[in-house]
């Protein structure tokens, strides 16, 4: 998956926006004012995504290109090392993952909004 490509992902999901808060070159994408996605601009070598807990563990095990996140929470967020083999297909769905479980997390009234 290229940068482009990545963010137009993310950014056709239903309320996104997309920030740069860590500096010109960290872009970081939101819904609900929250962060669920982000990677260097400059440099796309990774992408850091919130994950279930156990679910991470389970992913650090299996795929030596997930790492646990970068500057980020190591509990609830992982680093996908984008040199890995990683296909787009698995990493869309990782993807999603993560906005659906900052969406769950938001405020009802929030997440009506969005959805």
């Amino acid at each position: 998956m290229t940068f482009d490509a990545f963010r137009s992902y993310c950014l056709a999901k239903k309320g996104v926006t997309e920030e740069t808060p860590f500096g010109d070159d960290t872009l970081v994408f939101k819904v609900g004012g929250k962060m669920f996605a982000l990677t260097g601009i400059s440099s796309f070598t990774g992408i850091n995504l919130k994950v279930d807990p156990e679910v991470g563990v389970e992913l650090h095990e299996q795929y030596s290109w997930v790492l646990p996140g970068y500057h980020m929470n190591k509990r609830h967020w992982i680093t996908i090392d984008m040199m890995g083999a990683i296909k787009e297909k698995l990493l869309k769905s990782w993807i999603d993952n993560s906005y659906n479980l900052v969406v769950a997390k938001l405020p009802k009234s929030i997440r009506l909004s969005i959805l």
